[in-house]
């Protein structure tokens, strides 16, 4: 099978090639050059047609199988055959021929390439070609509109802990041997690696059975062989026409299969729904025990990102596309597109609007907030139907120290073993410890340690070695581990790795070390090393050489973590509100991020061919930060409040999280955030909404929100309707008329557990509407109001029976003229205990 596969990709790789290069050449004009685009069709997608017929029909289908290279490889039902797929049987093929006939009509005779037939969230397809015929193809009446395809990019043992979940949210769903049963979270990523022990399904007594409201499919291919998938992962494949098409996909590393050559998307897939209690061995270290958030919950891969170049918007839409026909729960995204989109709103775009159809389909959809902060509008993901997840800290850090013979302490990183404790051992730095053969001038890195064979053994034995940390190591041209080898080689008793001045404001994580070692990310701190050095030093009087190193050091280990720092903090990557809602940056009425969630130094499992972090290569756990390490947090938790309320609406998840989500780190103070790059915990201030959104997620407060403020389909189409010009682009997309809408709402009116006012004209009154899922409750409201603005509030106090509605009014009113951002909040409190907070933000001011 793996050769005929090997075969059947190389041909694959051909035909698209000579196809690429003919089309390329069939015309030497300038509109020889092809491109990839997403075309939508005016005709509504299958979800929308299908969605009154699909609640009767059962049927036993493999599902629409794409017509291009992301399907190659066989497909493999898992243990019995699926019902209750989300379309009827024959809409895929028949949407698929109705696309083949419209580009045959459009672009007679001439050469064109479809990779793929989207039809189940939006009706379109993608396809190759050249602008003058993307051109013809957007003059065609049955045409809504021709998008060119963009490029996207990638943007946990102690957190369940941090969340309090074992005590909280776990025990309340019955533990953690069932937290998330019966629930599937589908991953737009670089893939798994379906061998690692976080993906099995045999490690216990429990019985584990395959939703039957899945219908998903598992790709074999040479490295995602037949038994791959299981009971927990329980769908993978995946897609990459539109890279193959431009000839930059590079099958030895990104792998034609689900498999995870990158090591991110097995990273995130663990954090969301990870077995519990898998042990996490990194470099021989033993560092606890891993568990995701909701460790029963079944996992489906849709692997459109690759380790070599990221994705494109055309192969993210077709994973997509799949995971809603599948019928998965809950969508998890760490990606964000390279570029702001274009057009009249950030909103419609082709990945945004796929999945507002998703989200139709009662899919939860959580996304990354992108690591472009902390600048203001460096928000990555744009509308209100997805959950933007922000980065912060949590209160477990790794420090080592280094002790010198003249008594500094200076504070480092590394996953490293310390020196024995009551010894001092001598320091030698590697430039001073050449053999006679090597000099400077020959190799201008021998500092960094790379080669042994530059060095005089007998120098450095039993000592420690003093290497650099230079800019080489940011771009992978020098390692860790070659460093390490290199003191392993000589017999070193440990390494020291000084900052380089030239690498200012890089955040090195905890890197793992097998011998005693430490890394100082500190420029200011690597000085005071470096003089301590130099002067220990004793030289002969005539010839300058080098008689003694006098300069003693000992390291203190930084295997054992330490629980004390302050947390949760905002990330200075985390990217931060105010929502762009255009191209020329006006801000949206939407408040973005919606929360923090944990997403600094997580634990979590990684690909065993990963190569995305040089530091954890061949290792089975890899310690990453990023916003998309949030994002499957919130995945992960969403899962359980779907376990617990099985008919919640998207928007009702969404609010859950939101409303619950705490203000206060662990010491009661403010939460924090860091505001530079450089020096990020000297650089802080409290955080304000558009950093954190509504706080730091409360897991446990979450799955008992008391009221909860809920948004349909409608209201979201409704709210797009009512953005200037955009009757033709909804139509597009949903295949609505906006002028089924008597009045349209603006984006302020969306019932958001937040209120945004991005231009406040004196005065302004929004509603919002509660409905309560709890008991019969009395709730007092209090609010703050934002600098330069006076709030007021109806009822102030309100009795709310079962399942009743409320509606808030909220009157504001600018007593001065400003034009900067402040902030305020409306607090709800019941006499049953339940608290929810809703965040306000006003922009401009005039009164």
């Amino acid at each position: 099978m793996g050769n005929f596969y090997c075969l059947y990709l190389v041909l694959l790789l051909f035909c698209f090639g000579f196809f690429v290069n003919t089309l390329s050449q069939a015309d030497s004009g300038s509109d020889a050059i092809t491109a990839v685009y997403i075309v939508s069709l005016k005709q509504a997608p299958a979800a929308h047609y299908f969605e009154e017929q699909l609640r009767r029909h059962n049927h036993h289908g493999h599902g629409f199988h794409h017509n291009s290279s992301s399907s190659s490889g066989r497909l493999n039902r898992l243990h019995k055959p699926r019902n209750n797929s989300r379309y009827h049987p024959s809409s895929g093929s028949y949407i698929s021929r109705v696309h083949d006939s419209l580009l045959r009509r459009a672009l007679r005779g001439e050469k064109y390439l479809k990779l793929y037939s989207y039809h189940y969230l939006i009706n379109g397809f993608a396809v190759l070609v050249t602008p003058e015929q993307a051109n013809k193809l957007s003059k065609r009446r049955e045409v809504a509109n021709v998008v060119l395809d963009f490029s996207v990019r990638t943007a946990t043992t102690h957190t369940p802990q941090f969340l309090g979940l074992p005590k909280g949210a776990w025990s309340q769903q019955g533990g953690y041997e069932t937290a998330g049963e019966g629930i599937v979270i589908g991953f737009i990523d670089t893939g798994i690696d379906p061998t690692h022990p976080s993906f099995a399904d045999d490690i216990s007594e429990h019985s584990y059975p395959v939703p039957a409201h899945f219908s998903g499919v598992c790709e074999v291919t040479r490295e995602f062989p037949s038994g791959s998938c299981n009971r927990k992962l329980v769908g993978a494949r995946h897609f990459a026409a539109s890279a193959i098409t431009r000839g930059i996909f590079n099958s030895s590393q990104d792998y034609a299969s689900p498999f995870d050559g990158d090591g991110h998307g097995t990273h995130t897939a663990s954090v969301a729904a990870g077995n519990h209690g898998i042990p996490v061995v990194v470099a021989g270290h033993h560092f606890g025990n891993a568990s995701g958030m909701a460790p029963r919950s079944h996992i489906a891969v849709y692997k459109a990102l690759y380790k070599s170049f990221g994705g494109f918007a055309a192969d993210v839409v077709a994973g997509i596309d799949q995971a809603a026909q599948d019928g998965v729960d809950i969508i998890s995204l760490s990606i964000t597109p390279n570029r702001r989109p274009p057009g009249i709103a950030t909103f419609f775009n082709p990945i945004d609007m796929a999945l507002l159809s998703a989200v139709k389909a009662g899919m939860f959809v959580v996304q990354a907030a992108g690591n472009t902060g902390p600048s203001p509008k460096s928000m990555s993901s744009f509308s209100p139907w997805i959950f933007t997840v922000g980065a912060a800290s949590h209160d477990r850090a790794y420090a080592n120290s280094i002790i010198l013979g003249n008594n500094v302490t200076i504070p480092g990183v590394g996953l490293a073993p310390g020196t024995d404790t009551d010894q001092m051992y001598t320091l030698i730095s590697a430039v001073h410890a050449l053999c006679n053969e090597t000099i400077l001038a020959n190799d201008m890195y021998v500092g960094e340690c790379q080669d042994s064979s530059n060095f005089n053994e007998e120098l450095i034995q039993g000592n420690l070695l003093i290497c650099s940390y230079s800019i080489r190591f940011v771009l992978g041209l020098s390692t860790i581990r070659q460093a390490l080898e290199t003191a392993k080689n000589l017999s070193a008793a440990g390494v020291v790795f000084y900052m380089d001045p030239y690498v200012i404001g890089f955040q090195l994580n905890p890197t793992p070390l097998e011998i005693p070692g430490i890394i100082i990310p500190s420029p200011d701190d690597s000085k005071i090393l470096l003089q301590y050095y130099n002067s220990s030093l004793e030289r002969d009087g005539l010839s300058r050489k080098i008689v003694r190193f006098g300069a003693v050091a000992s390291i203190s280990g930084g295997l054992k973590a330490n629980y004390s720092i302050t947390a949760p903090k905002v990330m200075y990557y985390s990217a931060r509100g105010p929502d762009p809602e255009d191209s020329s940056l006006d801000d949206a009425d939407i408040m973005k991020p919606n929360l923090v969630a944990p997403g600094n130094l997580i634990w979590a499992a990684w690909s065993s061919l990963g190569t995305d972090s040089v530091e954890f290569q061949g290792e089975s756990f890899a310690m990453m930060s990023g916003t998309s390490m949030a994002a499957p947090h919130i995945a992960g938790l969403a899962a359980l409040i779907k376990q617990k309320f099985p008919h919640f609406s998207p928007a009702a998840i969404a609010s859950a999280l939101s409303t619950t989500a705490s203000l206060y780190d662990k010491s009661g103070g403010p939460i924090m955030a860091q505001r530079a790059y450089a020096n990020p915990d000297v650089n802080q201030s409290p955080a304000t909404p558009f950093d954190m959104g509504s706080g730091f997620v409360n897991a446990t407060a979450a799955l008992d929100p008391g009221l909860i403020l809920d948004s349909t389909y409608e209201d979201y189409t409704s709210f797009l309707c009512g953005i200037n010009g955009s009757g033709p682009v909804v139509l597009n997309y949903t295949g609505q008329n906006c002028w089924v809408y008597n009045s349209t709402i603006g984006s302020a009116d969306l019932n958001l557990p937040s209120i945004t006012i991005s231009r406040l004209q004196q005065s302004k009154t929004v509603e919002r509407t509660v409905t309560n899922i709890a008991g019969n409750e009395t709730y007092k409201v209090g609010w703050s109001a934002p600098y330069g603005v006076s709030v007021k509030v109806t009822p102030t106090r309100f009795f709310i029976g079962t399942g009743e509605k409320q509606i808030l009014t909220i009157m504001f009113n600018a007593t001065m003229n400003n034009s900067v951002a402040s902030f305020g909040r409306i607090g709800l409190f019941g006499d049953q205990g339940h608290k929810l907070n809703i965040p306000l933000s006003v922009i401009l001011k005039f009164s």
